[in-house]
């Protein structure tokens, strides 16, 4: 029995454009980008001696530099994650970094695979492609999942920022100079074009449609509420961060409850793909005696249809709303 190490070879050239772009990335923007610093990038920019209206025009720039491509048909989901994930490479630098991961991933199956050049350049286009959105998608859902855990305290920061005779706007920049990023960022943002004459609940509405999060949708309705029937605003805020941090508590009790199918789902779904690699690393030759026959083919293509519509209902099965 001879064992094939090409599928190895392809799952590893995946990683390592992976953890390619990673590297770009923090090359690129440094440890400033990062979202678990202690100090949020907005005050790090004005510590190093920027201006105020410099950065919310950086800012604002890295914001909304994806918005304006997502009608474009074959960037629409790279950059409505992107868009989320605040990704700070430009749309033109994301397809660069695509070209260049293709390029990356060809000189290396060319130098350890003998694949045809078909193949070779199928493969490797899929694995640019895969490895930009994987990461990006990463990086959008780690920085939602921040939000979403920030987002209660720093209402109840807001709350004892009102209490104590604070004005709202003050009580945004409070959070805006407490609060670590991701969060901090935003409402230093808010807090920046509030300075500058925009009305607080446009900025807020913005900020929940643009990271279509609902928690923010009912602060922002919360705050135009107020602004427009009046009321005591800490009293609302504070029944608001209680709401968000019991639906937060009952997201992760879901999640906790659901996490066995959810991976039950994944292995089903990933599991022929697994034994499609474990054939092709112990019997090579294992479909020789049928691949050149004229059912083959049509017979694979099949196959793949199943099999997505498999992937698709499992994700439907497990994906529960609450």
């Amino acid at each position: 029995m001879t064992i094939s190490i090409e599928p190895l070879i392809y799952i590893g050239i995946f990683v390592g454009v992976l953890f390619l772009v990673e590297g770009i990335y923090l090359v690129a923007f440094g440890k400033s980008i990062s979202l678990n610093s202690k100090v949020n990038r907005r005050l790090d920019m004005l510590d190093k001696g920027a201006t105020r209206d410099a950065v919310l025009d950086q800012l604002r720039k890295e914001m909304s530099q994806h918005k304006t491509t997502s009608i474009l048909p074959l960037y629409a989901m790279l950059a409505d994650k992107a868009k989320k994930g605040n990704i700070a490479f430009s749309p033109a630098a994301l397809i660069m970094i695509m070209v260049l991961l293709m390029g990356v991933s060809f000189v290396g199956l060319t130098l350890g695979t003998q694949a045809s050049l078909a193949v070779r350049v199928v493969a490797s286009v899929a694995i640019g492609i895969g490895a930009v959105y994987m990461w990006v998608n990463k990086k959008a859902k780690q920085r939602l999942a921040m939000i979403e855990e920030q987002l209660p305290d720093a209402v109840e920061l807001m709350v004892r920022s009102l209490r104590v005779g604070h004005p709202f706007s003050s009580a945004i920049n409070i959070v805006a100079k407490e609060v670590a990023d991701p969060l901090g960022t935003e409402f230093g943002m808010i807090a920046d074009e509030a300075a500058y004459g925009r009305d607080v609940t446009e900025a807020l509405k913005e900020l929940a449609e643009r990271m279509d999060m609902q928690d923010l949708r009912f602060l922002a309705v919360a705050v135009s509420i107020q602004s427009q029937s009046g009321g005591n605003l800490a009293e609302i805020l504070d029944g608001l961060a209680k709401v968000i941090r019991a639906r937060f508590k009952l997201f992760r009790r879901v999640k906790a409850i659901t996490a066995e199918a959810k991976w039950s789902g994944m292995f089903l779904s990933g599991f022929p793909f697994l034994a499609l690699v474990g054939i092709n690393l112990m019997e090579p030759d294992y479909y020789a005696d049928v691949k050149d026959t004229p059912a083959f083919i049509p017979a694979c293509v099949v196959v793949a249809v199943f099999l997505t519509i498999n992937i698709i209902f499992m994700k439907m099965m497990v994906n529960i709303k609450v």
